[in-house]
């Protein structure tokens, strides 16, 4: 027996109403972003749930919103940025530009610029010879270390009979005119990898010969792993636990490098240029740091403690020359700590110091490799008695990477498992930089993951991602 019939408002077709209803705990009209999870989350707690849908399960957003719109328009960037080859290649031109408007700044300020090389001859004496042997001298009652780092030098036998045009550094190889043939990289840090990614895409042949056993050592295997892979199906090839031993038979085509593996020696054949990613070394051998009383370390570093302050009360050093980490960031940081300090009797401020600071840092790879903080391997020697958590996600769960097309990689946090506290993260994926910034931020602000993972990002973004990495804690 059936109840009266009744005329559906949309499809204005028959429906028959039975006498006896399925009974559910919960019901739910509509699959969209917001009932679609719910539904699941219930039926997960035991509750007996129904979702009724008329057309699409996903909702506008998966069917005719945000996915197709945004899939469309990641297609609609990669033809406007093929019909804007021509705009690109402008290295040289950006790097005039920034250094046309630090000069202007610093004259603008009424800074004296005095172009040369400077070294010590007491502890507020310096001697500056210019390009054309010219000194002059000049005196300060403070003093300010920044001289920097540059790249180690190529050690390698038979190398000599390489000719220099070859044999390249992280500086010279922005410099060549022409695309390698075949570029051996020796060294799988940060600078190898993002210059032999770099000129595979341009055309070279590349092999990287790395001696350790891992890519980028300092980060954590997996991901680490996840870029070997990347870099593999570029077309890179790979070679870890591979030590360069000595070049052979050179000739005006190339030459070759003899290898040194788990197996033996081998031969990399037909190399046309050589890059050495072996490390940075501080520019300090000429300073004459002594004669001013200013100690180094073991490896040339000038010491400072937590002010930026050296041995010597009155002489300070910022940036790369006073060790590692080396990046642009840490030495902008160093500005603004050592401000605090020159000027504070000026009231500028409280006193800033480098301890306990946060820092982050992007391997330009493509996708990127953003990190900030603690790597888990880190985290567990600092902290043995703590609860430490991990949560790896892979970028293919993300749906903004999905709709660009760039869904390589993963992302892995490192908490504190008592207290939530965000210990590290690192994001190997597109925008993986702008990613770990977000987390740095609740970092500074000491906020707990679970704020991350409540929070309300906008849909769709890379962002939204870290309300789901936390389901991976464990």
């Amino acid at each position: 027996m059936y109840r009266p019939i009744l005329r559906h408002p949309l499809k204005h077709h028959l429906i028959q109403t039975p006498t006896k209803p399925t009974k559910y705990d919960i019901i739910i009209i509509g699959s969209g972003q917001g009932g679609t999870p719910l539904a699941r989350a219930l039926a997960d707690a035991k509750f007996k749930t129904a979702l009724i849908e008329r057309e699409h399960i996903g909702g506008c957003c998966v069917n005719e919103g945000c996915t197709p719109t945004k899939t469309m328009i990641a297609s609609g960037r990669v033809a406007y940025l093929a019909r804007r080859g021509w705009d690109f290649g402008r290295k040289r031109d950006i790097v005039r530009v920034f250094r046309a408007g630090s000069e202007k700044r610093l004259k603008d300020a009424g800074v004296d610029v005095l172009m040369g090389e400077a070294s010590f001859v007491d502890a507020k004496t310096m001697v500056v010879v210019d390009g054309e042997g010219g000194e002059r001298v000049v005196r300060g009652e403070k003093i300010v270390i920044n001289t920097g780092c540059r790249p180690a030098g190529a050690v390698l036998e038979g190398l000599e009979k390489v000719g220099k045009e070859r044999v390249l550094d992280s500086t010279s190889i922005m410099e060549l005119g022409v695309v390698p043939e075949h570029l051996v990289v020796v060294g799988g840090g940060y600078i190898g990898v993002e210059f032999g990614q770099l000129f595979r895409r341009l055309g070279a042949k590349v092999t990287i010969v790395h001696r350790g056993g891992q890519l980028l050592p300092r980060e954590d295997r997996e991901l680490a792993d996840l870029l070997g892979e990347i870099l593999r199906k570029d077309g890179v090839k790979v070679l870890l636990e591979t030590t360069p031993i000595r070049v052979v038979d050179v000739s005006d085509e190339g030459f070759d490098v003899m290898v040194s593996t788990k197996k033996g020696d081998e031969i990399v054949k037909g190399a046309t240029h050589i890059l050495f990613a072996t490390g940075r070394v501080p520019n300090t051998e000429r300073l004459n740091a002594a004669a001013a009383g200013v100690k180094l370390n073991n490896k040339g570093y000038v010491v400072t403690d937590d002010f930026l302050q050296t041995s010597v009360p009155f002489i300070y050093a910022i940036g790369d020359v006073k060790g590692p980490p080396a990046f642009t960031h840490i030495s902008f940081d160093d500005y603004r700590v050592l401000k605090s300090s020159l000027l504070e009797s000026e009231g500028s401020g409280s006193r800033l110091s480098i301890t306990d600071r946060i820092v982050p840092y992007v391997v330009y790879t493509d996708p990127q490799f953003g990190h900030v903080g603690l790597h888990e391997h880190e985290a567990r020697e600092k902290y043995p008695n703590k609860k430490i958590l991990t949560a790896q996600m892979p970028m293919s769960y993300v749906a903004r990477a999905l709709e660009t097309d760039e869904s390589r990689g993963a992302m892995k946090a490192v908490i504190d498992g008592e207290s939530g506290s965000i210990l590290g993260f690192s994001c190997f994926g597109a925008e993986g930089g702008e990613l770990m910034s977000v987390v740095q931020t609740a970092m500074i602000g000491n906020l707990p993951y679970q704020k991350l993972q409540d929070a309300v990002f906008a849909h769709p973004t890379f962002a939204e991602s870290l309300n789901n990495l936390w389901g991976f804690l464990k």
